[in-house]
């Protein structure tokens, strides 16, 4: 074994297979890398599975949250149910979908449930969601059964699809989980169109239990190739202490560098950033979820036509999800931080934005706002996402951002249910502008961010010290 100030390196044998070497090297902050081991030495084959496969899971739970807007107005009629009882569904489905990423990230670390196991579950919890929404006409049933038990079984989805990706794109985690999260937003497009044009009382039953039954499906498959990789396991062409190799890598490595320690959950609470995340998650995830749950409404209550209303949304989700991969690919060259801020000013202004359009009826400045609100109502997602193990290391990252995610459960309430009750108070100009003030003390509140152990003077990639 070798040491100097900056590193040691520990050579040792993988255990559970003699043909795969490895080395722990550690920097000077004290992290500890795993390196020598490829991603086809763990896998069989390439790491890009593991974000394409996590990205088609995305794209199938999206419905879920996304196209639902769409389909209240027939699901009011088919079950008897008011607007309020479709607004607090969907409430509750957010509540348990981000609640359920703590415990399920704390399950996976304890090593009680993986993620293919988790992705079966969950998948058959999706089947059972939509199956209560189709043939439940009892409010309280299908909050039970859409929003408590699918809510779950998506939670389960994405949070172990979002957790996947960073763990095998340690380098380069923004475009990659940017990507990803991004299917969670326009794998919605096609449902949202048929939400609003092909679903109505008389095939209600057969759309939504062949949604449930096309979700399983993809899920379930997807997971039968879903694997984690070791534990401080960094790619093997990329140097951890220099961050030397693939240009990209080294551009996104200088302005994100790795957590100067691995955080476990209460010592990244005790930080204080994790707390901040949270904070933020409510305010913005709120302002994104009312988006989501009244635009369609709004743009039929001023006057626009169906094929406005549903084009607005489509349009929401196409950007919400576009936005989330270009704004990841964004913050690997800005930074996470800075990529946060300006994400956070663009989601509050388009919420004035929309209240300007809606008061002079521009239907045509309507759907720019409605792309900007898309694009800053989704791309904070990702970002969030990667900076939990940016701050606090990887290996305690399921539960770490499983805590961040929380939040969006508050989110829920205030977005939609709350949100309801606003606009019937204030009506729908006053409860955007509350938005839109909402955002914009975020964004303010994004500027304290910074990553815990690291002072701005050893930010920079550590260089090699002579050794004696």
């Amino acid at each position: 074994m070798t040491a100097d100030p900056i590193a040691s390196n520990n050579s040792t044998t993988s255990p559970d297979a003699a043909h795969r070497p490895y080395r722990e090297v550690t920097d000077a902050h004290g992290r500890v890398f795993r390196v020598g081991e490829t991603d086809r030495d763990i896998l069989g084959h390439s790491r890009k599975l593991m974000v394409y496969l996590p990205w088609i899971a995305m794209m199938a739970i999206s419905v879920f949250e996304y196209a639902y807007g769409s389909a209240e107005d027939t699901l009011s009629h088919a079950h008897g149910w008011t607007q309020s009882n479709t607004f607090w569904i969907l409430s509750v489905w957010i509540f348990f979908q981000a609640g359920v990423a703590f415990p399920a990230g704390w399950l996976r670390e304890k090593g009680l449930l993986t993620a293919r196991k988790a992705m079966y579950v969950g998948s058959g919890l999706c089947l059972v969601g939509f199956l209560a929404l189709s043939h439940l006409s009892n409010v309280w049933l299908a909050i039970l059964g859409f929003g408590v038990v699918g809510g779950i079984g998506a939670g389960l989805v994405y949070a172990t699809c979002i957790n996947m990706v960073g763990k095998w794109f340690p380098e380069r985690r923004g475009a990659k989980t940017g990507f990803v999260n991004g299917g969670f937003a326009y794998g919605s497009l096609p449902f949202i169109f048929i939400f609003n044009y092909g679903f109505d009382t008389a095939n209600y039953h057969r759309v939504l239990d062949l949604i449930g039954c096309y979700i399983m499906i993809v899920v379930f498959g997807s997971a039968f190739f879903f694997k984690d990789p070791p534990k401080n396991w960094w790619p093997a062409d990329i140097d951890p202490l220099t961050y030397a190799g693939n240009g990209k890598n080294a551009t996104s490595l200088a302005k994100n560098p790795p957590a100067a320690r691995q955080y476990a959950p209460k010592e990244a609470i005790r930080t204080g950033m994790l707390p901040l995340m949270w904070v933020l998650i409510v305010m913005t995830a709120g302002v994104s979820i009312f988006g989501i749950s009244f635009q369609v409404d709004y743009a039929k209550e001023v006057g626009f036509g169906p094929l406005v209303a549903a084009s607005s949304m489509g349009v929401m989700a196409v950007i919400n999800g576009i936005g989330r991969g270009v704004v990841g690919w964004l913050s690997d060259k800005w930074g996470r931080k800075q990529a946060l801020v300006f994400v956070i000013v663009v989601l509050g202004l388009a919420q004035f934005g929309v209240i300007w359009a809606g008061d002079i009826r521009s239907e045509s400045l309507f759907l720019f706002f409605a792309f900007l609100s898309g694009f800053g109502g989704g791309a904070f997602y990702p970002l969030f996402a990667a900076l939990t193990p940016d701050y606090f290391g990887e290996n305690f990252n399921a539960t770490n951002y499983g805590l961040v995610y929380s939040g969006k459960l508050i989110s829920g309430l205030f977005g939609g249910g709350l949100g309801s009750m606003v606009v019937a108070a204030w009506g729908y100009d006053g409860a955007y502008a509350l938005a839109g003030a909402v955002s914009m003390v975020a964004a303010v509140l994004a500027l304290l961010l910074r990553q815990p152990g690291r002072s701005t003077a050893v930010s920079r990639p550590p260089q090699p010290q002579p050794t004696s």
